[in-house]
């Protein structure tokens, strides 16, 4: 293999070229891979060769040992640890640590990475314990590209997301912060230096906690970053900015100190520095005060509900530096950019975020300040400053009370809506967007027949007049219907006087041929929402509204064939998936009077289902659309389900599609809840793909709670029928009640856990309920089992109202399978009647689960009191 010519065709422009390269490289690595290293790493080294050369031999020795799923990289970390020699691994890094001294910036960077994917394999290891001791002596002593290649190595090893090296890396705390300290100071000359170390010293800040514990270490700290932030140079004046987010975000308990002393100078003149990176990070710092004030505050009322003493120290620096802070954010609003995309991050969207974000932190002490600025703005002859006055003010609707806001938003509401007409797009889009706010924070301040009519008329309004703008009425528009829904099944609620014209519009919008597809799909998200939201007064509208979208739905059949590009291929999915998904509000809304128009919608969804290429997302709405028909329908959707269910099939087996897997798994309940015994000459399939998926490893553990659901549904569905499956179902359930989290676990982890045992006893209710009436029998086998796992649920404070509501459920069936008393034992024990008790008392609870509780404890008394009567005769 030619390595020069390998490496040069992994960067070339053409696929196949490029592909060709990656086989003879992965064909090299699996003959000899020490030898592939080795190769590879002299390549990297070698000074004579060309810089691109060595860039992609560092780039394939990194890829080497790196991957974004989490058993792949364990996997390639592994073939480092087994299949490489000693001498080949000490050679290898010693090559990468002497590219780090190289001229060629983009050599030693691309080492940099390379010894990071090591070290996340050595360090936790406790291996390779003289990396640290090198990188410190390059940086004090190294030439300034062997210093600035040295940072980067830190700054590479310091963010990764490796638990077990995170959990390692504060052992090496005091290495990390000698060397980035000593690289960020105002005595290093070169300026490339310092921002690499202000780069890797707020990468490292989370591992130095015992450091910033130390009073003098810390002063030393902040000291370097606050010098840093005076340093001249945008990158590193930035860098330091980020840097003091992320202290003030994991040390704010410490920073009451440097607040008073410089930080609220600092920042406040970063925020009207010249420089955007430089403003938007100084911002965004009181943003992390914000963000951090709020969650104290939250974790404190949650502390003092319980009775704890134990509070967070609370310093109130938001609510202090309110009204120096607060105005320098209010003219950062006005430099909005006219030609900013919608994901475009400036200024004026950071201060946007900041106002926000102080009006939660400081509630109603901010209004005047903010009003203040309004008032002076709004009528501003320079619409910037009429914009960023009616940004202001919807920025606040979130935080003050609202009773306090209630006069002002009804004072405020004509003004706002009469800007929907101003002159300037960007103005009519920001008071959409306020009007927006309002509808979702504060909506008993509109009052239905005052307000409602013009708001409702100038969103419409504003949705046809300019593309630019419909994003944001959309928005407002999808709250508006939320808000103002009325209580589910009502006879009439504010949006009946409505509905029709809304409707109307509506349907308009979405056939103008000036409409591009992005209106379109926002105007369908704002017909889901009405028809959702529909009063029963209001349902004739809507069943004549599924005509309508049946036959636009019907309309995109042909439109298969005149597809020419990539552009129409997405552009056809994505109306098919907002007609599809207007039309599952529909059938949700209309529930059983949906019949007439059933055979018609599972012949379009058919069709749909039989024209689409793989890959598409539009059997994911379709397949939604399905399971709404069957709940409406119930066992009347057999009559599709000979045509349909091979579609079904072919979805539970495609795991390379894993979310269309998901909604398939899904789609099983529904149906088989809706079908009942009419399901069972499915029932051999459904269980097939749906163990074979449990034993998959290409699907992730978090379809197993969802699959043992599927087996309680089916279990229930069909009955004494389950007999078939029972044994092998009971093997998984079993084996999957043993899965425990060890003392340290991650929450990721916590949160499976339980979502499996609601799984596990989801399966059990239904299993029970399929057998008690006519083979209780085969039960007994397996109710020691049973009572194991909810003794668990009731010993482990990990649970969910969903986990409690089944294990009470559970508990009262097995109860009622067993009315004489044969395993009264388990009934009686404390843990059990503790476990009822803690659900029934829990006021937070959902009523059905409080019942469900309630039911369990009377079955249990009965079940007691029939052993109690028996022993007394």
């Amino acid at each position: 293999m030619d390595v020069n010519q390998v490496l040069e065709g992994t960067l070339s422009p053409d696929a196949s070229t490029r592909q060709n390269a990656e086989h003879q490289l992965s064909q090299a690595a699996e003959l000899d891979f020490s030898t592939y290293l080795t190769t590879l790493a002299q390549e990297l080294a070698n000074d004579q060769a060309l810089p691109h050369i060595r860039t992609a031999a560092g780039i394939v020795l990194k890829n080497a040992f790196s991957a974004r799923e989490y058993a792949r990289l364990r996997e390639a970390q592994d073939k480092w640890i087994r299949r490489v020699d000693p001498q080949v691994k000490k050679s290898v890094k010693d090559l990468a640590l002497k590219t780090l001294a190289s001229k060629d910036a983009r050599a030693g960077q691309s080492a940099a990475q390379f010894i990071a994917s090591i070290a996340a394999i050595e360090i936790p290891r406790n291996e390779w314990s003289e990396l640290m001791t090198v990188l410190v002596a390059n940086v004090g002593e190294g030439a300034d590209h062997l210093k600035q290649a040295s940072l980067a190595t830190l700054g590479f090893i310091c963010e990764t997301e490796d638990t077990e090296l995170r959990d390692s890396l504060s052992q090496h705390s005091n290495a990390i912060l000698t060397a980035v300290v000593q690289g960020a100071r105002k005595e290093e000359a070169n300026m490339d230096v310092r921002n690499a170390a202000i780069i890797a010293l707020g990468d490292s800040l989370e591992f130095v906690r015992t450091n910033f514990d130390n009073e003098g270490e810390r002063n030393y700290i902040m000291q370097v970053i606050c010098e840093a932030t005076q340093s001249g140079d945008s990158r590193i004046e930035a860098g330091s900015y980020g840097c003091l987010n992320r202290i003030m975000g994991l040390y704010y308990d410490k920073m009451r100190f440097y607040m008073e002393k410089a930080l609220f100078g600092l920042t406040v003149m970063g925020m009207k520095s010249e420089e955007e990176d430089v403003a938007k990070l100084a911002i965004e710092f009181w943003c992390t005060v914000c963000e951090e004030e709020i969650a104290i505050e939250d974790d404190n009322h949650i502390a003092r509900s319980e009775g704890s003493s134990e509070m967070r120290p609370l310093f109130n620096f938001s609510r202090v530096a309110a009204r120096e802070v607060v105005p320098v954010i209010l003219q950062l609003l006005t430099q909005q950019d006219e030609d900013a995309g919608d994901e475009d991050y400036n200024i004026s969207r950071a201060a946007y975020q900041c106002l926000q974000l102080y009006a939660q932190s400081v509630g109603s002490d901010l209004i005047q300040i903010v009003l203040g600025f309004v008032e002076q703005n709004l009528r501003h002859a320079d619409w910037h400053y009429r914009d960023a006055a009616v940004s202001a003010f919807g920025a606040i609707m979130e935080g003050p009370e609202e009773k306090t806001l209630d006069p002002i938003i009804k004072q405020a509401l004509p003004v706002l809506i009469g800007m929907m007409d101003d002159s300037v797009v960007q103005v009519k889009d920001s008071a959409a967007y306020a009007l927006g706010r309002i509808c979702e924070n504060v909506s008993d301040s509109i009052d239905p027949q005052v307000h409602l009519p013009p708001l409702i008329a100038a969103l419409f309004a504003g949705l046809s007049s300019n593309p630019k703008m419909a994003g944001s009425c959309c928005w407002a528009l999808m709250n508006l219907a939320d808000r103002f829904a009325g209580e589910p099944g009502c006879q009439q609620n504010p949006l009946s006087a409505h509905f029709q014209d809304s409707v109307t519009h509506l349907l308009g919008v979405t056939e103008s041929a000036e409409a591009d597809n992005q209106l379109r799909m926002a105007a369908y998200e704002v017909l889901n929402a009405f028809v959702t939201n529909a009063a029963n007064d209001s349902l004739h509208i809507v069943a004549e509204l599924s005509d309508v979208v049946l036959q636009r739905l019907e309309n995109t059949i042909p439109m298969q064939h005149q597809i020419v590009s990539v552009e129409d291929r997405i552009t056809l999915e994505e109306i098919q998936t907002s007609l599809t998904s207007v039309l599952l509000a529909i059938i949700q809304r209309l529930e059983g009077e949906i019949r007439p128009q059933a055979d018609r919608i599972m012949h379009v969804l058919l069709q749909i289902l039989n024209s689409v290429g793989p890959k598409s997302s539009v059997p994911d709405t379709v397949f939604a659309a399905v399971g709404a028909l069957s709940n409406a329908l119930e066992e009347d959707f057999v009559k599709y389900m000979e045509a349909f269910v091979h579609f079904l099939y072919n979805a539970l087996g495609n795991q390379d599609e894993p979310g269309l897997c998901a909604m398939a798994i899904g789609l099983v309940s529904d149906i088989t809840r809706s079908l009942g015994e009419k399901s069972q000459p499915y029932c051999d399939s459904f269980m097939n793909y749906l163990l074979s998926n449990l034993r998959s490893t290409s699907l992730s553990n978090q379809f197993k709670p969802a699959i043992l659901q599927c087996f309680g549904d089916i279990a229930q569905a069909i009955g004494p029928h389950f007999e078939t499956y029972l044994s092998v179902v009971v093997q998984v359930l079993q084996q999957a009640a043993t899965v425990t989290i060890n003392a340290d676990g991650a929450y990721d982890m916590l949160e499976y856990i339980i979502s499996l045992r609601e799984g596990i006893m989801d399966a059990w209710g239904g299993i029970i309920l399929a057998l008690k009436q006519s083979k209780p029998q085969l039960l007994t086998t397996y109710v020691e089992s049973i009572f194991k796992l909810l003794n668990t649920v009731a010993q482990d404070q990990n649970r969910s109202e969903a986990l409690l509501r089944s294990s009470m459920g559970v508990i009262g069936d097995l109860a009622d399978t067993f009315p004489r008393g044969e395993y009264s034992d388990y009934f009686r024990s404390d843990w059990t009647t503790q476990l009822i008790k803690d659900t029934r008392s829990n006021r937070e609870f959902q009523f059905r689960t409080l019942e469900t509780a309630r039911w369990a404890r009377e079955q249990v008394r009965r079940q007691t009191a029939t052993v109690s009567g028996a022993q007394m005769s």
